[in-house]
C-alpha cells in the first residue's frame, strides 16, 4: 500500500473514533400514547440545546423494564409518575384514605432512587393519577359520581383495564380490595390505545384510565372521584442516571427547563392529538417546544 493511501486509512479510522465517542444520550418511554410525547419533548429538548446525538427507545413494556433499563445504563432518561416508582418500584403499600401528600411521595421516591444513582428532578406540571371511567349515561342513569357509588350498585360493572394494572400493587388488587368491587365476569385486560373503543361500545361498562387522556374531553364519559383515597398522587416527572448528567454539559439545564412547563390541560391536549387526531407525537412535541 502507497504512503498517499496509508494515510488516508489512518485519516478515516481517527475520523471512525472520533464520531464514536461523540456524547449520546438515550432516552427512553414507555407503551403508551403520553410516554411517546414525554419522551419526543425530552429527546428534542436534548437535541435543540446541546446538539447532540439522542437514541430514542420508546414502547419499553412497563414500569420494571424502564427502571431495569436504567439501571444497566441502556437508558439515560425515562419520564415516570410518582406513585408509580412509590408502590411498584420501591414497594410502599399504598391504603385507602392514606391522604398522600405530593411533596414527601417525591421526597420518598428520591431518597429510594438516589441508592441506584438515579436522579428525579422537579415535576414536569401535571398528576396522571388513575381515572376511573364510566360511560355518561350510565352515570346519569345509575346515579354515580364516586368509586363507592359504582362498588355499591347491585347491577355491576364489566372492567377493562390496561396490561400492568392487572398486577401492579396500586392496581386491580387495590382497586377491588378498598372498594369491595365484584365484578361481572373476569376483568379484560387490553391496550390503552383500545381501552375508550372497548367502553364506548360497551363491550365493558367501567374502565380503569388515567386523568390526563385527551379522549376524557371528548367523549360522553364520567371519571368517578376516588372517594376513599386509595391512590397516590402521581406526579410526571423525568428519572435521569446521575451518570449522565455528570459526563454531559447542560444536561440538567436542558432538562430543567421542562420542570412544570407542561400543566394537566396541555397534556390532555398534546395526548388527543394524538390519539384523537391520530397526529404524530414528534409533531406535536415539535409544537410544544415551539420548533
Amino acid at each position: 500500500m502507497d504512503r498517499t493511501k496509508v494515510v488516508a486509512v489512518f485519516v478515516l479510522t481517527a475520523v471512525l473514533a472520533g464520531c464514536s465517542k461523540q456524547p449520546k444520550i438515550v432516552v427512553g418511554a414507555k407503551n403508551f400514547t403520553e410516554q411517546n410525547i414525554l419522551g419526543e419533548i425530552v429527546a428534542q429538548q436534548v437535541e435543540r440545546r446541546l446538539h447532540i446525538k439522542v437514541e430514542r427507545r420508546f414502547g419499553l413494556g412497563g414500569t420494571l423494564l424502564a427502571q431495569q433499563a436504567m439501571l444497566s445504563g441502556d437508558l439515560d432518561i425515562y419520564p415516570e409518575y410518582t406513585g408509580t416508582a412509590f408502590t411498584n418500584v420501591l414497594k410502599k403499600t399504598p391504603s385507602a384514605g392514606a391522604d398522600f401528600d405530593p411533596a414527601q411521595v417525591l421526597a420518598q421516591v428520591r431518597a429510594g432512587y438516589a441508592g441506584w444513582k438515579l436522579e428525579w428532578l422537579d415535576p414536569l406540571g401535571f398528576n396522571n393519577s388513575f381515572a376511573v371511567v364510566v360511560r355518561g349515561d350510565d352515570a346519569r342513569n345509575r346515579h354515580l359520581e364516586t368509586i363507592s357509588d359504582a362498588a355499591h350498585d347491585k347491577a355491576g360493572f364489566a372492567l377493562g383495564v390496561g396490561y400492568e394494572f392487572l398486577s401492579r400493587q396500586d392496581g386491580l388488587p387495590l382497586l377491588t380490595s378498598s372498594y369491595g368491587f365484584t365484578w361481572k365476569g373476569t376483568p379484560r385486560s387490553m391496550d390503552l390505545g383500545l381501552i375508550y373503543e372497548a367502553l364506548r361500545q360497551k363491550q365493558v361498562d367501567l374502565i380503569v384510565a388515567s386523568d390526563t387522556d385527551g379522549m376524557l374531553s371528548v367523549l360522553d364519559t364520567k371519571v368517578l372521584r376516588d372517594d376513599r383515597r386509595i391512590f397516590p398522587p402521581y406526579e410526571a416527572c423525568l428519572v435521569v442516571r446521575e451518570a449522565a448528567l455528570a459526563a454531559t454539559p447542560g444536561l440538567r439545564e436542558a432538562l430543567a427547563e421542562l420542570s412544570g412547563k407542561i400543566g394537566p390541560e396541555t397534556m390532555r391536549r398534546l395526548n388527543y392529538e394524538v390519539d384523537g387526531k391520530h397526529r404524530s407525537a414528534a409533531d406535536v412535541g415539535r409544537e410544544l417546544l415551539g420548533k
